[in-house]
């Protein structure tokens, strides 16, 4: 009993620092690209990850990915080391990290639809019922919005979430084979012949403009978004279930919203969190119409490998 209980609280810990890790990626982005380049932030994280995505393989002997992995790897890259960066990182040149955390809420959504689709499960109507509801919600608040915000950068948000998601249910069908922080890393070591001479070629001229804020911002999103927040998350899941603990993600959005008060004194609104509450009834909605997911017959693999990390 005592080591089930340990095993309980060390997954959702886990799961829960993770979550708060991502939490800060918006924010840090915000930060960053006011002396970065979107374009170089976005290749130059990616390097640097995929650098100690390497070292974390050599360090513990992991095995090279199988033929039959590398699309699914090649769309995780796609999607959590090029797309959602990039994107974000584009967004936030015109609108606010606080304003953009209200997206955040779409996420675990559009993992879920990926899921489906992908998957070949043919959910009940009230899972799409809620999806539309939630996206209608996000788009209500976009247009609602549209007079103080941009909207290009509500249309790149939009585009971020929908990338994003589509990494995340193919890096949560990899990992149920190769392990949560092996496929992340073996993503990044795919990707680092394009992004490290992008980073070199798009690199400044000089830095004497950025100032440290920018380059705390940098320095996060290049070591915890990319790397550090996947071996903690994807440890949570292999330990607790992704069914669980990947509930923990919808609490996503409010950790957002609070850094994005506390560390850029960005205005929160009452509108913001009620419009994020209702999004994340939608998605717990929706999650619970398109009944459990996962495969129980691996989460012995995830935990082994998960242990090592």
């Amino acid at each position: 009993m005592n080591k089930t209980m340990i095993g309980w609280a060390s997954s959702w810990a886990s799961g829960l620092l993770g979550v708060i890790i991502f939490s800060g990626s918006l924010p840090a982005t915000r930060v960053a690209v006011l002396g970065f380049d979107p374009l170089f932030l976005t290749v130059a994280r990616a390097s640097i990850a995929g650098v100690l995505g390497g070292l974390l393989l050599l360090a513990f002997r992991e095995n090279l990915p199988k033929r039959s992995e590398l699309k699914g790897l090649f769309i995780v890259a796609i999607g959590v080391v090029v797309g959602f960066p990039l994107l974000t990182a584009l967004a936030l040149e015109h609108i606010t990290s606080a304003h953009s955390i209200v997206f955040i809420g779409l996420l675990p959504l559009a993992t879920a639809i990926f899921g489906v689709v992908r998957g070949g499960e043919r959910p009940r109507p009230a899972f799409w019922l809620f999806s539309v509801m939630g996206s209608a919600l996000v788009v209500g608040y976009a247009a609602s919005q549209g007079m103080t915000a941009s909207p290009k950068g509500d249309l790149l948000m939009l585009a971020a979430i929908i990338v994003c998601g589509l990494g995340y249910a193919e890096g949560a069908s990899l990992s149920r084979r190769m392990g949560g922080w092996q496929v992340i890393s073996w993503a990044l070591i795919l990707s680092l012949p394009l992004m490290l001479p992008l980073a070199l070629y798009t690199l400044p001229a000089g830095f004497e403009t950025v100032d440290t804020g920018a380059w705390l911002g940098f320095g996060y999103v290049s070591v915890f978004s990319m790397l550090i927040g996947f071996v903690f998350w994807y440890r949570g899941l292999a330990l607790g279930g992704t069914a669980t603990v990947g509930q923990l993600q919808l609490l996503q959005p409010f950790f957002g919203f609070a850094l994005a008060a506390m560390l850029l004194h960005e205005p929160v609104t009452a509108g913001m969190m009620a419009v994020t509450a209702a999004i994340i009834l939608c998605v717990a909605g929706a999650r619970f119409s398109a009944g459990r997911s996962g495969a129980p017959a691996t989460v012995g693999q995830d935990l082994r490998r998960s242990s090592t990390s």
